[in-house]
């Protein structure tokens, strides 16, 4: 790929992706949608990886004083000339990101926070001496910059919280025009403060920073904020009027974060991916925001990356490496009974619908299984299809999440599996035992308990690895009983593969898909592949003397098992 662009794979800063030879899907039409259409506050709620931090990136880079106009050379902004000539490079820019105030304690998050606003306020050094403030505004802001003998800044409580107001005082001193304030993923120390156990108090003093600097602010000219919750006024953003919120829901603004189906076919034309369109789409499209179809762009430029350099062949689940997916797991912990058959609509690629609750805190994450649909929605987990009055139809939005789901799905029930062990016994010594008749019903049983994760729009294959996982997941108590997934044997690879040496016993299992619950056949062939590729062989070799095949078909709840011995 001689000549071409570099995939900006985890590239957030503007300048570094204009100046280094980085592929960029052209977001400026954002600046111009902005200025004809801002409030003094605006907030940007999107899920993670959809180009936040990027966009605030080049909001700073665009209107800072003294910009470097030939970023913007060739891009949609600077189309617009007289916007250009009126905005670009004009304002004083505090741009500051809250991404990394993630402390143990609260103490160690405020120490952050003062780090992070310190270091921004030490690109504006000059101020120290500037004849436009008087000597004890120069003394204030020199003690926002201050440090200790540790090298960390040491700004008193009070000063935090009014540190943003006061910089931006300043700067429009300094320069006769109000700043522009910016601030990316504002409510990520608030999502570690809840986890961590000292929300409270972050709370408050996020409360106080942004109460100072965005509420009648005279040095403010207006603000950006961008964040994964909108987080309901009552508890951060009290008394702002002058407030305007984007959410998914919105179509103000929707093309500019993410990437578009236009966005994807032209980059996959120029790195010559065109053929991998289908996969891209199925696996990484499908989030609406406002009337718009979105794809993740973290996901797509990773996989394009890995097609690129022959790291993959096919797509990946880069989604799960970026996001613990606690909030997954804590919602299927706790499903009732009906939301466990909605859970199981959505797996099989149906929609529900559901009131959606924009405003939200992080204390709602305990607050019932009404406020985890709206928090799977806002964070990216469920996408919208339509609106209906106050009912939003929800579905998952593509094949990366839902394997997300599925992981999270065959963690709980392999936990809740082991919490019946006499059941679990008795079950796996029915393998042991040859016995089919109770192999079968134990399955059954499970199969009726666990929530399916099946999805009538995928391929065979990818059913079959929905029951594999349930069945690993139970095997994964035997402490005894040596297990392994998709192992060479013979002449392939087996599903599942048991050694219990112990007892000199083998066990061979080859699962399938039962198509229109057609058992009989699914159970011969999969025996059939059991013989032809000789996957029981390997275990002989390793001395068990008594080696079993099975056979198991699965069609929705329901399962047969037929079994051969080893000749």
């Amino acid at each position: 790929m001689a000549g071409k662009a570099v995939l900006p794979t985890g590239i957030e800063n503007f300048e570094e992706m204009r100046t280094r030879g980085y592929y960029y899907a052209d977001k400026t039409g954002l600046i111009r949608d902005l200025i004809k259409n801002t409030g003094k506050v605006n907030l940007f709620t999107r899920p993670r990886r959809f180009g936040k931090t990027l966009n605030v990136s080049m909001l700073k880079y665009f209107y800072e004083t003294g910009c470097n106009r030939e970023l913007f050379q060739g891009l949609e902004i600077y189309r617009e000339k007289e916007l250009c000539e009126s905005y670009m490079g004009k304002f004083p820019v505090i741009s500051i990101s809250l991404k990394g105030v993630s402390g143990r304690t609260f103490d160690e998050a405020k120490g952050m926070m003062r780090s992070m606003i310190g270091e921004e306020a030490l690109r504006f050094e000059f101020l120290a001496k500037s004849s436009r403030l008087s000597e004890t505004e120069r003394m204030q802001y020199r003690a926002l910059i201050q440090v200790g003998k540790t090298g960390s800044f040491v700004m008193d409580d009070e000063l935090l919280k009014c540190s943003l107001r006061v910089l931006s005082r300043f700067l429009h001193k300094h320069y006769g025009q109000p700043a522009m304030i910016l601030i990316d993923e504002y409510d990520v120390p608030l999502d570690k403060a809840y986890h961590l156990g000292y929300y409270e108090d972050m709370a408050e003093l996020i409360r106080a920073l942004f109460g100072q600097a965005l509420k009648s602010n005279d040095s403010l000219y207006f603000a950006v904020l961008t964040g994964c919750l909108r987080i309901s006024k009552e508890s951060i953003f009290t008394g702002l009027n002058n407030f305007k919120v984007y959410t998914v829901q919105d179509v103000r603004f929707h093309e500019y974060f993410g990437f578009t189906d236009t966005d994807v076919r032209k980059m996959l034309a120029y790195y010559g991916l065109e053929q991998r369109y289908d996969e891209i789409r199925e696996w990484y499209d499908g989030y609406q925001f406002g009337n718009q179809g979105i794809y993740c762009p973290w996901d797509v430029i990773n996989y394009c990356g890995d097609l690129l350099d022959a790291n993959a062949v096919k797509p990946q689940n880069y989604w799960i490496n970026t996001s613990s997916n606690d909030i997954v797991r804590k919602f299927v912990d706790k499903a009732n009974a009906v939301a466990r058959n909605e859970i199981e609509v959505l797996m099989e690629g149906g929609s529900i619908k559901k009131e959606i609750y924009q405003e939200l805190t992080y204390r709602d994450l305990d607050s019932g299984i009404d406020f985890l649909w709206s928090i799977l929605f806002t964070t990216g987990y469920l996408t919208q299809r339509r609106r209906d009055g106050d009912l939003t139809e929800l579905v998952i939005p593509n094949r990366e999440i839902h394997t997300i789901f599925a992981r999270q799905i065959r963690e709980w029930f392999a936990e809740e599996t082991g919490k019946d062990s006499r059941k679990l016994a008795g079950f796996c010594r029915a393998f042991e035992e040859n016995d089919t008749a109770s192999i079968e019903e134990g399955f059954t049983s499970y199969l009726k308990k666990v929530i399916s994760i099946r999805d009538t729009n995928v391929k065979k294959e990818m059913k079959e690895n929905f029951y594999h996982g349930i069945l690993l997941g139970i095997f994964g108590h035997m402490d005894d009983w040596d297990v392994r997934s998709n192992a060479e044997a013979g002449d392939g690879y087996s599903d599942i593969m048991i050694e219990a040496a112990d007892k000199d016993i083998g066990i061979v299992i080859e699962l399938k898909y039962a198509e229109n619950g057609r058992f009989d056949a699914a159970c011969s062939e999969a025996l059939k592949q059991i013989r032809e590729k000789k996957y029981a062989q390997c275990l002989i070799d390793d001395g068990m003397k008594t080696v079993y095949k099975y056979g198991i078909a699965c069609y929705k709840k329901r399962c047969r098992v037929v079994s051969e011995a080893a000749g």
